[in-house]
């Protein structure tokens, strides 16, 4: 994943400003404060966690592409079956937004693994993004959908389709994500009795394929002929 797929999402918002908007902060994820600047790990480095989801090099950016994707199918749905009306630029703006300032929380230590930065320890990513937006004059529903994304685990709840529309698809592929990491670290510990480091979801996937066509066998033949 690169930082041209988010490109392909954000070419896909219409509003000429709001595009650019967006695009300015994408290009330079970036926080002032008082008089010191912050800035963080490249989006393409970043994990989008530092536990439950995405926790690896480039987790952001992929988890960023499918969140758009599950957000512009759930707009198709509102649309063509339920006959409601979805404003897919706040949408695709939301998503890209939501948490384009979590490589700000993040330092990268000199044993190679993440924690939280000196800022992150202070404010979280959301807080960060939402006073940036409001200081930069984004549409009020542009920071209402990034500042509602966590649903009621948020400051606020979504009280727009498109805010909503940006809640369930972040939680969905955060969950995804979440749930096939797990299982594949299963079925490793249960096939070879080794705990298995850091994985991707593609390598997730792959070895919960692997166990449903070969089973734990077939999973343990692949693991040997990687070392």
């Amino acid at each position: 994943m690169t930082k041209l797929k988010l490109e392909k999402i954000l070419n896909r918002i219409k509003d000429d400003d709001l595009r650019a908007k967006v695009a300015e902060i994408l290009e330079n994820p970036m926080i002032k404060i008082g008089d010191k600047t912050f800035s963080g790990l490249g989006l393409e480095e970043s994990p989008a966690a530092l536990w439950q989801h995405h926790t690896y090099k480039g987790g952001l950016v992929e988890h960023v592409v499918a969140t758009a994707e599950i957000a512009l199918t759930l707009c198709k749905v509102i649309e063509r079956v339920y006959g409601g009306k979805v404003n897919r630029d706040v949408v695709l703006a939301g998503v890209l937004l939501h948490d384009v300032f979590k490589p700000l929380t993040y330092i990268l230590k000199n044993d190679g693994s993440l924690s939280s930065s000196p800022l992150g320890e202070k404010l979280d990513h959301l807080s960060l993004i939402v006073s940036e937006l409001i200081r930069r004059d984004f549409p009020l529903e542009v920071v209402h959908a990034v500042c509602a994304h966590h649903g009621e685990y948020g400051p606020i709840k979504p009280k727009t389709v498109e805010a909503l529309v940006c809640f369930l698809a972040d939680y969905m592929d955060s969950q995804l994500n979440r749930e096939v990491l797990r299982a594949a670290k299963y079925i490793v510990e249960e096939a070879t009795g080794e705990e298995l480091g850091e994985l991707t979801a593609r390598e997730a996937f792959k070895i919960v394929h692997l166990k449903a066509v070969e089973g734990l066998d077939g999973v343990r033949r692949a693991l040997e002929r990687e070392k």
